[in-house]
């Protein structure tokens, strides 16, 4: 077989259904390839989106989310999907095509070194050299991309590799690699030390990041709490490890976060933070979260563990085992009076909004819009004010919550929805994004129209860069610098030209009533919502 069949072969081994991407010369045997194989292929319209789609897989899956384009362009076009999953700790295997073996180096047509221009946005990266190689790097970068800390993994293939002859193919059965060996059971001894300072706490906190839900922890995380009457908050990342209205769960964290899951934080004696980078979006000043005391920080990935703040008891592991363990151990603990507080702040320190009534109030939309949406719903939010409001007001029920905390990545929503409502079609998938950030992948319109993938979307409106106008409001008294959106598209005609359902809800008379017709029936569907432009996220 060809090297371009084995790739496709691996993948198949790997029980992959999709592979978004986008072709051209050096990719083109692959593609060829493919074509005799049940995968399907999905185009999607700019290369960073390719990656956006399969992150939304990924996430929904819990398989290996799959990329493929080709050299040059099609390569380093694809990095900002690279770096978004990177930084969010989403697993992925992208392929690239490159240039014949022999060329590289010669700056010839589409030539650019991906391995090594991606070599910080990815955990590993190949360049295939020797067409045999190809099942035991394939092999190995599903393993990299899906162990341990998750993310991206880059296979670069020659197009003279792809066309090359392959004299056996066998799929390795098991992965040794003896400088990768991530650990997931947690030290017996740093868990003792946590069983003890649990047992000692007047007022414990979990908060909980990403990596409980990568982890697939969330069922032991919030059976912990749930008897052990331990509140948690999260991360953005973290946003439905618990269910919004659950007693135990005190919403979000940091600069945007909620004020009483921030006082909980300050002042909490024991904060257990598991699975959070303790980067600067959840904790803007680390010295807090040390003051008073103890700070448990449980990581599968140990470089995170005291790289931004010291804690006082380490412990490396994946989340999901971790709890397994700790309820082996005996703990008796009472924190009534810590929830009692809690509970009191929870209902005294909400923000309150007075929104212009001309328009819509996104806030009480969204809310509104998470009350009617089915329990098990997959909620995407894009980047900018409107990540804000919907990290502050989407109601997760038994669904999820998408978003990118890491990178933040305008344009995500779309492509990443797409991905989620191939992962499981059953489900509703609603897109939720600003003027700005839809026009970074409103290209992705077609490829929702010629893959039939029905992805509710709606566009928050209003006229400007939001989230940056915000910033510039703040700092630079209202000196605005670019942010202006004159110019943007009329999305009635839009989505017309897409065949795409079109509506508008310009304040908030009826909104209930829009947003049951939207919900309705499983159709692609854009809302244009009219939004204050000086409206604020706080």
């Amino acid at each position: 077989m060809l090297g371009a069949d084995a790739m496709v072969k691996c993948l198949e081994e790997e029980g992959v259904e999709y592979v978004f991407g986008y072709p051209g010369v050096a990719i083109c045997p692959f593609y060829n390839s493919i074509l005799e194989s049940d995968i399907q292929t999905i185009l999607i319209r700019t290369e960073q989106n390719a990656a956006h789609a399969a992150s939304g897989l990924a996430r929904v899956s819990g398989k290996v989310g799959v990329c493929a384009v080709t050299s040059g362009p099609g390569a380093t076009n694809l990095i900002t999907g690279i770096a978004t999953a990177f930084a969010d700790s989403i697993p992925l295997v992208c392929i690239t095509g490159q240039v014949n073996s022999e060329l590289i180096g010669s700056d010839v047509f589409q030539e650019a070194d991906i391995t090594g221009a991606v070599e910080s946005f990815v955990k590993y990266s190949y360049l295939i050299k020797d067409v045999n190689d190809i099942p035991r790097v394939f092999k190995e970068a599903f393993h990299i991309a899906s162990t341990g800390r998750k993310g991206p993994v880059l296979i670069d293939v020659p197009i003279d590799i792809q066309n090359a002859v392959l004299t056996k193919f066998k799929y390795p059965e098991e992965v040794s690699m003896r400088t990768y060996k991530p650990t997931v059971k947690g030290n017996a001894a740093q868990i003792k030390k946590v069983v003890k300072e649990i047992v000692k706490s007047k007022r414990p906190l979990i908060c909980a990041g990403g990596g409980v839900l990568l982890s697939e922890a969330e069922g032991e995380l919030r059976a912990f709490a749930e008897k052990y009457s331990i509140p948690v908050v999260s991360t953005m990342m973290g946003i439905g490890v618990m269910p919004t209205k659950h007693p135990m769960y005190y919403g979000m964290v940091g600069n945007n976060g909620k004020p009483y899951a921030n006082r909980a934080m300050n002042e909490s004696d024991l904060l257990i933070m598991v699975g959070a980078r303790v980067a600067d979006r959840a904790v803007n000043q680390p010295d807090l979260i040390t003051e008073n005391k103890v700070l448990v920080h449980i990581d599968v990935d140990p470089a995170e563990i005291g790289k931004n703040v010291g804690p006082a008891i380490p412990l490396v592991g994946d989340a999901k085992h971790i709890f397994e363990d700790i309820e082996k151990e005996e703990i008796s603990c009472q924190h009534e009076e810590w929830i009692e507080t809690l509970n009191g702040y929870r209902d005294t320190m909400e923000r309150i909004r007075k929104p212009n009534p001309d328009y819509v109030d996104p806030a009480e939309f969204i809310r509104l819009l998470s009350e009617a949406m089915e329990e098990d719903a997959v909620y995407v939010a894009d980047v900018g004010q409107n990540q804000i409001w919907s990290c502050g007001y989407h109601i997760v029920k038994k669904g999820r919550f998408l978003t990118t905390g890491g990178m933040g990545t305008m344009g995500y929503s779309i492509p990443a929805a797409m991905g989620a409502k191939l992962a499981d079609r059953k489900k509703q998938v609603i897109a939720v994004c600003g003027d700005g950030s839809f026009q970074m992948s409103m290209m992705e319109l077609a490829t929702m129209r010629q893959f039939h993938v029905p992805v509710k979307i709606i566009v928050l409106k209003n006229n400007y860069l939001g989230m940056v106008r915000e910033y510039q409001h703040y700092t630079y008294k209202d000196h605005y610098s670019v942010v202006d959106l004159s110019g943007s598209p009329d999305l009635e005609k839009l989505s017309a030209a897409y065949d795409m359902r079109f509506m508008r809800q310009t304040d908030m008379q009826g909104v209930e009533d829009t947003i049951r017709e939207f919900l309705e029936k499983d159709e692609s569907i854009l809302l244009e919502c009219l939004i204050d432009p000086m409206d604020l996220v706080k």
